[in-house]
């Protein structure tokens, strides 16, 4: 009779080589996601109040500048003196909402983010 009670088994460890190469790997996407400072999150969160106000007062401004500038070209250069002036008013609605959209924005996302930013610059300035 055989005896079926023993348990064998293999071990094998990776070799140096492919240890570092594991563990090369392994850095890359826990540094991603787990090793963000403080520092780096406020400035993310300022950013982002900042930038959405900016770039949408900015892309609105720059389309109302290109109607008033239309218009005019229409009005000075084509004789087409009505549809000129027309174009010209139309284009600066959006100029003059430009300014109070990006505060309402900027207020917006103070608002949003506010809490987090002075919580974070509190613990970062030691406070």
């Amino acid at each position: 009779m055989e005896n079926n009670d023993k348990f064998t088994y293999t071990y094998s460890a990776p070799t140096e080589a492919e240890r570092r190469e594991i563990e090369s790997i392994r850095r890359q996407y826990v540094a991603e996601d787990r090793e963000v400072s403080k520092a780096d999150r406020l400035r993310s969160l300022h950013s982002a109040v900042v930038g959405k106000a900016t770039a949408v007062s900015l892309a609105l401004g720059v389309v109302g500048m290109l109607v008033f500038g239309g218009g005019m070209a229409l009005a000075l250069e084509f004789d087409m003196l009505l549809l000129g002036i027309v174009l010209a008013i139309i284009g600066s609605i959006p100029i003059a909402l430009a300014y109070p959209i990006y505060k309402r924005l900027y207020a917006s996302g103070k608002r949003k983010y506010g809490d987090e930013i002075i919580r974070l610059s509190d613990e970062l300035l030691g406070e």
